[in-house]
């Protein structure tokens, strides 16, 4: 797992577990600090200069700092932090109840800590703080001789303000935390698919690559042989073979060189030909002969634009099959068939030679990839030795209801 991955599932399990992103970032920030300490300030000027307050002069102190400074251990302490100060409330309003009961600096600051508990959410945590607030302010609430019942719902309405609005914080951030989550697992799901297209892509183009070698290679071969047992008859002959061999590598390297740019990472713009269709299957027929196997071809049916794919599906199973005949049927002659229907394209290439060999039995990395071409486009090919002797290859492509190139 990437590092970016890794961050956008920490980001969903805050979200998941009460601790959004966003709601860390404020209860995190400055500014609740420097109210912290502007808030203890006060209550420790309140407790020395106020002449309404009674008590230990001690106590009024110790307890200005008790239920202030917690708070700055919130980052540490989210939940345990406000809870120590509403403990600390209730604890010096049993000891110096004038210090809590008329002092607004006090109410200030347990609104403050019952709205940092409301942000836990509707959580264990969330319920118990709302429980221990309600019970600080009865406790505060009895301390005072004059408080009663309308003081502590008074008290109680504000603090559950205090906490809904802390609640609402916690959902708004939550539903931050959850769309960013579902932002980056959408992002990590694209890049995905991007790299799966990408694998796809280029294993198409190793397999575009392995067809073009064996043929090209093939064809430079049977010329080689024809240029050099010619070289003592008829040396003059012997240069269009030759011609031929040097014309076929220098397209070769060409087309290698297209399908090698495209499968460079660093070169994304590299220029790429159109891919090759039954448009040229003529030259390549003419490719073969020149090579030395004579062809006939045959094309029957109404000839109308295929959808890209099976153009250039069917082009590669024709020039496979040439090629098997090239490199094994011997002298003889082969025929290529191409009918176009209603619903599919039917091909086929024969051979009338002495076939692949004992060791021939079709399943060369061409004709497995070829097998592959077909099933994509759901058709079939059947590949094998000829009941009459040689070799035949045939495919049928469905093409009804595709759309055209």
């Amino acid at each position: 797992m990437t590092r970016t991955a890794r961050a956008a599932d920490a980001r969903g399990s805050r979200a998941r577990y009460g601790r959004p992103v966003k709601l860390r970032a404020f209860i995190d920030s400055r500014l609740i600090d420097v109210i912290v300490v502007v808030l203890f300030v006060l209550a420790e000027g309140e407790s020395w200069l106020s002449e309404g307050l009674h008590g230990p002069q001690a106590v009024l102190s110790i307890g200005a700092a008790a239920w202030t400074l917690p708070l700055l251990a919130r980052r540490r302490f989210p939940f345990g932090a406000p809870v120590t100060v509403l403990v600390a409330l209730a604890a010096e309003a049993l000891l110096a109840h004038e210090a809590i009961t008329q002092s607004g600096i006090s109410f200030v600051t347990c609104m403050l800590a019952v709205g940092l508990i409301g942000a836990h959410g509707f959580t264990r945590k969330g319920f118990i703080g709302g429980a221990v607030a309600l019970a600080v302010i009865g406790i505060v609430v009895a301390a005072d001789p004059e408080g009663g019942f309308p003081d502590f719902l008074i008290i109680g309405g504000v603090a559950a303000f205090s906490w809904i609005v802390g609640l609402s914080m916690y959902e708004r951030s939550r539903r931050t935390a959850e769309l960013e989550e579902r932002a980056a697992r959408l992002e990590r799901e694209r890049d995905a698919e991007a790299r799966t297209a990408v694998a796809e892509e280029r294993a198409r183009i190793a397999r575009e690559m392995h067809d073009v070698v064996a043929h090209s290679l093939s064809v430079m071969v049977v010329q080689a042989e024809a240029a050099e047992a010619m070289l003592d008859v008829d040396a003059e002959r012997a240069r269009r073979p030759l011609a031929s061999v040097q014309e076929t590598g220098r397209s070769a390297l060409a087309e290698l060189r297209r399908m090698l740019g495209a499968l460079r990472e660093a070169d994304g713009d590299a220029p790429l030909a159109p891919q090759p269709g039954l448009a040229g299957l003529d030259e390549l027929v003419d490719h073969v002969r020149a090579a030395g196997l004579p062809v006939e071809l045959r094309v029957e049916g109404e000839v109308r634009p295929l959808p890209s794919g099976v153009d250039l599906s069917a082009y590669r199973i024709l020039q496979e099959g040439l090629t098997n005949a090239l490199k094994h049927a011997g002298p003889a002659r082969a025929e290529v068939l191409v009918r176009y229907g209603d619903r599919d394209l039917e091909l086929s290439v024969s051979d009338d030679g002495r076939g692949r060999g004992a060791g021939g039995n079709g399943g060369g990395h061409g004709l497995v990839g070829m097998r592959e071409r077909v099933a994509l486009y759901g058709g079939d090919l059947d590949a094998g030795p000829r009941p009459g002797g040689g070799f035949g290859l045939r495919a049928r492509l469905p093409i009804d209801g595709a759309p055209a190139a």
